[in-house]
């Protein structure tokens, strides 16, 4: 299994790629600029040549970024709207840049305009960015849909309604990002075999499950169907490391890249997840 982490760019991608190395992981996610701005510096070449050959040295991948914690496809305030659009062509754009393999944002929250307008801004802005950005299907990157937690107007937190979504961007590179916090406290009980494996063939049904590019490995603070966007340390939330071993023991979601995005102060805690997730991996019945 591929195992990696959220790593931070400050100071740099080399300073990114030089935590990859030290944490030993197999694939990284990472912002390409500031995650709390929609208009981003521009990116130094010499930096991202770097960063480049140290990944493809070390077989650090795939390359994930993460796009802006303020990206909202779904608002209906217009400049918002279109502050959105414009930021997310410019993530597309610089994940070209950076070589990435796929670029994950949470889909939107409609803020009271509905679930079905927000589904078509959505997608309306991922056509519109796409085209800006000139991004089709042979250009290698592939835009992620992160499954969220449906905590307030949210949306994106039901297969159903990221398959809506799909089917409004369907000339678009799309897939999706499964999030363990997320889609337990959406009320998926991903904890047991019976759970996930409804689950699962729900997805696969509806979406099929080549659609997931990566996994967002997470332990959740709140309880199954709380709707709680908050993460914790692997095994030491409402999942569990017996939760853990149903999921890392899937013969389905061992084939897909896991990320952790779990809480840390420094790398020796980002160290400690992935020393635990990996044993809990090792320990796995595969089923």
């Amino acid at each position: 299994m591929k195992f990696g982490v959220h790593v931070s760019k400050a100071g740099g991608f080399r300073n990114a790629l030089r935590e990859a190395i030290e944490l030993q992981c197999d694939t990284i996610q990472v912002f390409s600029g500031n995650p709390r701005t929609l208009r981003q510096p521009k990116i130094d070449e010499d930096d991202v040549s770097a960063f480049r050959q140290g990944l493809d040295k070390e077989s650090i991948g795939p390359l994930v970024i993460h796009a802006p914690y303020l990206l909202n496809l779904a608002s209906p305030k217009e400049t918002t709207y279109e502050l959105s659009v414009n930021a997310l062509a410019d993530e597309i754009t610089r994940c070209r840049i950076l070589g990435a393999d796929y670029l994950v944002f949470h889909p939107g929250n409609h803020v009271g305009s509905g679930i079905e307008a927000g589904i078509k801004r959505i997608a309306d802005a991922i056509n519109k960015a796409c085209d800006m950005a000139d991004l089709t299907g042979e250009s290698g990157l592939v835009l992620l849909l992160e499954m969220v937690s449906g905590a307030g107007t949210e949306i994106g937190w039901t297969f159903e309604q990221q398959k809506a979504i799909m089917d409004l961007a369907k000339d678009v590179p799309l897939g999706i990002c499964l999030d363990t916090c997320h889609m337990f406290t959406a009320g998926h009980n991903i904890v047991t075999m019976e759970g996930l494996d409804e689950a699962l063939k729900e997805l696969d049904q509806i979406l099929g499950i080549s659609s997931v590019g990566i996994v967002h490995a997470n332990d959740a603070v709140g309880g199954l169907g709380s709707r709680l966007d908050r993460h914790t340390d692997i095994g030491k939330g409402m999942i569990g490391e017996e939760g853990f071993r149903v999921i890392l023991g899937n013969s389905m979601l061992r084939k897909i890249p896991f990320i952790l995005e779990t809480p840390k102060n420094g790398l020796e805690d980002d160290m400690r997840n992935l020393a635990t997730i990996r044993r809990l991996a090792q320990e796995a019945v595969i089923w």
